[in-house]
């Protein structure tokens, strides 16, 4: 009796290191298997030790599973055997479906459950020590799992897959990217976050969603008196302004205004030497992205860019500026106040000019209107309404609200906006 007792200490001693043993595997292979792949690879630049272990082992993930499950597979079957053991000692009968039962809840709650929960919580802290071990084993175990590989990458390969050559799983979409920058807004200042997202979001808009539509570029007409062209040069808010004759179809230049000053020493000015110091007209189809144009303007050097469309006709211009705009947002903190086209109310809601941007407007009022179709305000109402509308007409956008407020040539000017119903029933009473 005496020397039954150590015999049945010994195993159990020797089942719950076989336990341990299988705990380890199994948490290292969720360890591992869940890893960020994007943190390993800045780590391992970082030259941190446990993710450059970790990388190793992850190049050539056939070898690094095989050694888990051989190493996993022998300890859960020697604990088994072990298991029976233990019970033909204490029981004296070898009682297999109780050992059977027993031996599954020991394994699941202490060698499979509690292990991998707390690797998928924490794989850094199970992966990177627990692959010095790995190397070692896969050093010491290499003949047997290269013998393992070579059968089951043969099996992969009759089941019509291909081991080792889809490594695009790795590369992130732009929609995923999109996701990984949107999860990550705790982690980066807001500012940057949100010129991270609009950069990614370049590549869906086009110039003419940001445009300066044609009926309010503000050009030169080389056809009128040169007083009143020098006054408009003189009171001008901007650096460059196209220079036409009559039409703005009828483009003979881009006009910097520091050119301008080479004129300020001639007596008279005439229209040739106006004209003479005008750049090149710069034209640019309006379905161009404006990841392309950013692009464009930063190869050829330049800053303005007129639009045209399938026909030829000038819809509007682009400037540099308008598309770093869309990057870093506009120059001011409080947009929705300093917008000259949207203009908050007291009862909540907003008058809005006709021409604004849907883009602007989503962009000033964090709204989220349907940027798919028409791009002004104006053009998205007359495109749901199918006609010129009366004033007063009301709208439901999608859960925004729109009043027209002001029709003047067959084009809505004014509308007023809200975001709930809960504001309509204020607007109304």
């Amino acid at each position: 009796m005496g020397s039954e007792s150590p015999s049945l200490t010994m195993l159990l001693v020797s089942f719950a290191a076989l336990i341990l043993a299988s705990a380890y595997f199994s948490s290292s292979e969720t360890g591992m298997m869940s890893l960020n792949r994007y943190r390993l690879k800045h780590l391992k630049r970082e030259k941190h030790a446990g993710a450059m272990r970790a990388s190793r082992l992850l190049e050539k993930p056939d070898k690094l599973i095989g050694v888990i499950l051989i190493g996993n597979n022998f300890v859960n079957f020697l604990a088994a055997s072990i298991a029976t053991s233990i019970a033909i000692a204490i029981v004296g009968d070898p009682a297999p479906i109780a050992t059977a039962i027993i031996l599954t809840l020991v394994v699941l709650i202490f060698a499979e459950v509690t292990p991998k929960t707390i690797a998928a919580l924490y794989p850094e802290k199970v992966a990177y020590p627990s692959s010095i071990l790995l190397i070692l084993l896969l050093k010491i175990l290499y003949p047997v799992v290269w013998m393992v590989n070579i059968v089951s990458n043969g099996l992969v390969r009759l089941l019509g897959f291909k081991p080792g050559e889809d490594d695009n799983q790795q590369q992130l979409s732009q929609e995923e990217l999109r996701t990984v920058v949107y999860e990550s807004s705790e982690r980066i200042p807001r500012r940057r976050h949100g010129m991270l997202l609009n950069i990614l979001d370049l590549e869906k808009a086009t110039v003419s969603d940001i445009m300066v539509p044609r009926n309010e570029v503000l050009g030169i007409d080389i056809e009128d008196d040169m007083d009143e062209i020098l006054d408009q040069i003189a009171g001008s808010q901007h650096t460059r302004m196209p220079v036409f004759r009559q039409d703005i179809d009828n483009v003979v230049g881009i006009l910097h205004m520091r050119s301008v000053g080479k004129l300020v020493k001639v007596e008279t000015v005439n229209r040739a030497m106006l004209v003479q110091e005008t750049n090149d007209p710069y034209f640019i189809h309006e379905s161009t992205p404006l990841h392309t144009q950013l692009f464009n303007f930063q190869k050829k050097k330049l800053r303005m860019a007129l639009i045209v469309d399938e026909y030829g006709a000038v819809k509007g211009i682009v400037t540099l500026e308008d598309i770093l705009e869309e990057i870093v947002g506009e120059f001011t903190t409080d947009l929705a106040a300093n917008s000259k086209d949207i203009h908050a109310q007291n009862d909540g809601s907003y008058l809005i000019d006709g021409a604004t941007s849907i883009r602007e407007i989503n962009r000033t009022l964090g709204w989220e209107l349907d940027t798919a179709g028409a791009k002004t305000i104006n053009g998205l109402l007359m495109e749901i309404l199918q006609a010129i509308p009366d004033s007063s007409v009301g709208i439901e956008l999608g859960g925004y609200y729109a009043e027209i407020v002001q029709i003047k040539d067959n084009v809505i000017r004014t509308v007023r906006m809200w975001p709930d119903a809960n504001t309509l029933e204020l607007i109304a009473d």
